[in-house]
């Protein structure tokens, strides 16, 4: 696909036209002087240019079962490849507080087998048939993932209808994945130098709301979970009203609609309400600052602010005041903090984007010899200009070029494209979002991110935790 050439000319042309409309007025006469042959093919351009860009709008079908499964179809046959993605609306917050750690647990579970498929065939399957597969869960939804050749399409569908119709849950796949996930949690989280960092963040940030324990769980709760609980959960959670299937790649509209239907049209609904849980993170009124001690060799400086969920006005305004600040050598805080002093090596600003209000990130590991509230100091200097002041234009246009090229980095691939349609469905209720979502962040203006640092970003509204060493 030509979408980076495309967006390229694109911007040549914005760049042209902007320089023309800034010129000094003794210029005008010059350009008044243009020929009709070159206006008549600047126009000619343009107007290829707006075919070109609406040519490459992503096209995709979607429908529901009569079992509620919901079905999005997008065809790419630029490759024959295609990827079979399934995604389930169940992640870490839908657990409960004394089992926590469970979609994280079915994500590995799910992989274990079927009635059809024996036990760790399915990956081998795949591999054999020239394909590659994945999952991953988040605190909001479990996503799993098959790409192969166009050609083994049905394959794919067969087999993550199996998965989601005859899953072997019993007591040695549940055994096996129970002493594989508490191992994941030694080498990722508990064992890996500031790996519980996240972890002892949100802990402190959530008080009620069930972003409060991370995906991965505490290590008792899996080891204590009985088999009839884990039953309970999958009967719950992995139903076709509770997930949303997408096919993309190398297909035909008709045939694919066939085999979906072959595979997964007599799957029965689950029939139950799905659990949602429906706490209210409270107000956060006053700072909360406290200090925690691992096995590091350099500090970690984090602030962590309540915000409101992805999807909002405010979220997008957000996305980008956390690019002002650390996207790019040039950006506010890098540049003050790694670039002029040297005071850190590491500065990241991110909101967590998630379906209920979450978190604003900041992060920070000083360089040797730096104190961590030097850290803080110049964080909240930075914090209260974007409080007291408009950006400047310039930096408001570079925000928008940032985020157009990244909204067009993150559909380049079938994979990319059929897990943020799944996404934008499950989590928004509106997949066309994949092609109208920039205009969300395009109507962001200068004054939206004044507004969001003063509303989000201020003492009374964070939690600051120093994650330091251990004494001697």
């Amino acid at each position: 696909m030509l979408i980076i050439p495309e967006n390229i000319f694109s911007i040549f042309l914005f760049v042209f036209l902007q320089t023309i409309v800034l010129f000094h007025i003794k210029y005008i006469q010059i350009i008044m002087k243009m020929t009709q042959r070159f206006l008549f093919v600047a126009m000619l351009l343009f107007a290829v240019t707006l075919a070109r860009a609406s040519e490459h709008r992503i096209a995709f079908e979607e429908y529901t079962l009569d079992n509620g499964l919901h079905v999005i179809l997008h065809a790419d046959n630029t490759t024959p490849n295609v990827v079979v993605n399934i995604m389930y609306h169940v992640g870490a917050k839908n657990e409960f507080r004394d089992r926590t750690g469970f979609a994280h647990f079915f994500e590995h579970l799910m992989f274990q087998g079927t009635e059809h498929i024996g036990r760790g065939e399915f990956a081998e399957i795949v591999e054999k048939a020239g394909g590659s597969l994945n999952a991953y869960t988040s605190f909001d939804v479990t996503n799993y993932f098959v790409l192969l050749p166009s050609n083994q399409l049905e394959l794919g569908l067969w087999l993550e209808s199996e998965r989601l119709l005859h899953p072997v849950i019993d007591s040695t796949g549940i055994a096996i994945e129970k002493d594989v996930v508490t191992e994941e949690m030694k080498q990722t989280r508990d064992n890996r130098p500031y790996g519980r960092m996240m972890t002892e963040t949100i802990k402190r940030a959530f008080t009620v709301h069930p972003y409060q324990s991370d995906v991965l769980g505490k290590d008792e709760h899996i080891r204590n979970a009985t088999q009839e609980e884990i039953m309970a959960f999958h009967e719950m959670f992995y139903v076709p009203e509770n997930a949303v299937l997408v096919v993309s790649g190398d297909i035909d509209y008709d045939e694919t609609k066939a085999l979906v239907e072959k595979y997964f049209a007599d799957i029965p609904r689950g029939g139950h309400e799905i659990f949602r849980p429906d706490e209210v993170e409270p107000e956060r009124t006053e700072e909360l600052r406290d200090t925690v001690y691992d096995n590091i060799q350099l500090p970690a400086y984090i602030q962590a602010y309540h915000i409101p969920a992805q999807g909002t006005e405010d979220f997008y305004a957000l996305q980008m005041l956390g690019s002002l600040l650390t996207q790019g050598q040039s950006s506010r805080l890098y540049r003050r903090m790694v670039v002029e002093d040297q005071s850190a090596m590491v500065i990241q600003a991110n909101p967590l984007a998630l379906e209920d209000p979450g978190l604003h990130m900041i992060i920070s590991i000083p360089n040797m010899g730096i104190d961590p509230a030097e850290l803080e100091a110049t964080i909240d200097e930075e914090l209260e200009r974007v409080r007291a002041e408009l950006i400047t234009e310039e930096e408001m246009e570079k925000l928008r070029n940032q985020f157009e090229t990244r909204m067009v980095r993150d559909n380049t691939t079938i994979a990319r494209r059929a897990m943020n349609l799944a996404n934008y469905h499950l989590l928004y209720g509106d997949a066309s979002l994949i092609n109208t979502e920039i205009d969300r962040y395009m109507n962001v203006t200068r004054e939206d991110i004044l507004e969001v640092a003063q509303n989000y970003l201020h003492e009374n509204n964070r939690v600051v935790l120093f994650y330091m060493p251990q004494p001697n």
